[in-house]
């Protein structure tokens, strides 16, 4: 009984090795950019919402007229991709944050004037792409997620893999030990 144990206990630290030094980095990948993620606001990695200028709003811009301000400006003054991913109204502040689907600019404009209040960078999508492996979806130019699919799969089932050979890496020693001591006795 002890032998097949320690037996079991070699294989479990064999594969919980091997597994480890294949798939290190991208845990590690995984790990730092949960972090980054967990801490985005704190670390300026998302920028900060504006609010309208306006002082006294009456009527909202056509949410149309809005994206076409944004992709003018993108367009023709920092010479991107006009392709909006996303539009992220915010009644409360008077503001749309419009993103872009080829690169991570965000352009914040004044839901009453239509003024652009703000032009940046949201490097928070940037790490969230590198976290779940979609970022190679985003440099092959791809609207598939098979990258993404086959990243965060792969890697979990990883993850999993190393908790259950490191329970057992952790387990067996300890019913070895109390299996030993009832030989003894």
């Amino acid at each position: 009984m002890i032998s097949k144990k320690a037996h079991q206990t070699r294989i479990y630290r064999r594969i919980h090795k091997w597994i480890s030094i294949v798939f290190v980095f991208f845990l590690v990948v995984i790990g730092i950019t949960a972090i980054l993620l967990a801490w985005k606001k704190e670390l300026g990695l998302i920028p900060k919402t504006q609010t309208t200028k306006v002082e006294n709003p009456s009527n909202w811009i056509p949410l149309e007229r809005m994206m076409e301000i944004g992709q003018t400006f993108v367009r023709d003054s920092l010479k991107k991709s006009d392709l909006i991913d996303r539009i992220d109204v915010r009644p409360e502040k008077g503001i749309a944050k419009i993103v872009f689907k080829r690169h991570f600019t965000e352009i914040q404009v004044d839901g009453y004037s239509g003024e652009i209040l703000s032009v940046s960078q949201r490097n928070s999508d940037l790490v969230e792409k590198i976290h779940d492996g979609s970022i190679l979806d985003f440099l092959m130019v791809s609207d598939s997620e098979i990258s993404k699919i086959t990243y965060s799969t792969l890697t979990s089932v990883v993850l999993l893999l190393l908790c259950f050979t490191g329970f057992f890496l952790w387990y067996l020693p300890r019913l070895i030990k109390k299996l030993k001591n009832r030989k003894a006795s």
